[in-house]
């Protein structure tokens, strides 16, 4: 049974930082993909960041600059640093995984990746 924890969600003024991180519990071969989605109220799921198993990073262009994807390969955890936040940022963040080696990280497809959390709010205001 594969698990997906975020934490590091919360409130933070314009301006500030924030660090989430996701620990994946359980067999999984190997996440080769390893991404931090969005979700807004009323908006769709949305790619924020992704990072596949050889340290290729890809970001949403609005947060480019800003945030910083990192991932611990031995400890399956992967992070998402967040600097100079936006009220645009707020959303519920997701941490999600994927063990398919076929499919375009970069791309960041909701319908590539088998593996989620349950998400951890931010908030900027």
């Amino acid at each position: 049974h594969v698990q997906l924890v975020e934490s590091g969600g919360g409130s933070v003024q314009a301006g500030g930082s924030l660090r989430l991180s996701c620990v994946v519990s359980g067999y999984i071969y190997s996440s080769y993909c390893m991404g931090w989605f969005r979700q807004a109220p009323g908006k769709d799921r949305e790619g924020v960041a992704a990072m596949d198993i050889d340290g290729v990073t890809s970001y949403q262009d609005s947060v480019k600059g800003r945030f910083t994807i990192s991932r611990d390969n031995d400890k399956n955890t992967v992070h998402l640093q967040m600097n100079s936040l936006k009220p645009e940022d707020t959303a519920m963040y997701y941490c999600a995984a994927t063990s398919n080696w076929s499919v375009y990280c970069s791309e960041m497809k909701l319908s590539d990746f088998e593996y989620w959390g349950q998400g951890t709010q931010v908030t900027v205001s």
